[in-house]
């Protein structure tokens, strides 16, 4: 865990020199992007053995505003980060917390699980209509719409900007796909979502892959 321990440093160390000025905003976020992953990616090298080595990769950030929690606050994050090797698919999950130093442990709620390439027996890919923004597009086109007489120039640009909303939640719902195993289920569902990202749809393609050769 030498490696870790050092990438640990290093962020510590960025996020310090963030809030003294001294690191700019955007060379911030991504130095603190692409350290926060090497991190995941060494935490995860201390758990394969000597032959065992990472053939494929997928991460994703999700957001989550609390109902207790105030809007001007940035929302905390959960990141999730899938693994692929030969043998097993490793999942590491942990919060991401705006102002505080990523450390992929105990601090941050870092948890690491694994499914043997085995127990697979479906990947489903699951499709679910953005309902939360098309009413958000209702809202926006109605608000254009019935404040026409008073917002001549934005007016109509809101009812546009709210039938492509409804439009693009009804057109393009989101899409996930769930791995599915022999026996019970897990206690957490294994989810590879964003699945339009070429490392989602890579790593889907090569859970099925297995599937196949395994049932060959």
């Amino acid at each position: 865990m030498i490696e870790a321990e050092a990438l640990r440093e290093e962020i510590r160390r960025l996020v310090k020199g963030r809030q003294l000025g001294d690191v700019p905003e955007r060379g911030f976020e991504r130095a603190l992007a692409a350290k926060t992953l090497d991190l995941y990616r060494a935490v995860i090298r201390s758990r394969l053995a000597k032959d065992e080595s990472v053939r494929l990769e997928h991460h994703v950030v999700h957001s989550h505003l609390r109902l207790s929690q105030s809007v001007l606050r940035e929302p905390e994050q959960r990141a999730v980060s899938l693994f692929l090797t030969p043998r097993r698919l490793l999942r590491l999950r942990s919060r991401i917390l705006a102002g505080r130093p990523v450390t992929c442990d105990e601090d941050d709620g870092t948890a690491i699980d694994e499914l043997a390439l085995e127990s697979f027996a479906h990947v489903r890919v699951h499709r679910e209509v953005r309902w939360g923004e098309a009413a958000a597009g209702v809202v926006i086109g109605a608000v254009g719409w019935l404040g026409r007489a008073w917002l001549a120039a934005t007016g109509p640009l809101l009812v546009v900007l709210g039938v492509a909303g409804i439009a693009h939640a009804l057109l393009l719902p989101t899409r996930w796909a769930e791995v599915e195993t022999h026996g019970e289920p897990a206690a957490e569902p294994w989810c590879v979502h964003a699945l339009g990202r070429k490392s989602g749809r890579t790593l889907v393609r090569a859970l099925r892959a297995h599937l196949v050769a395994a049932v060959q």
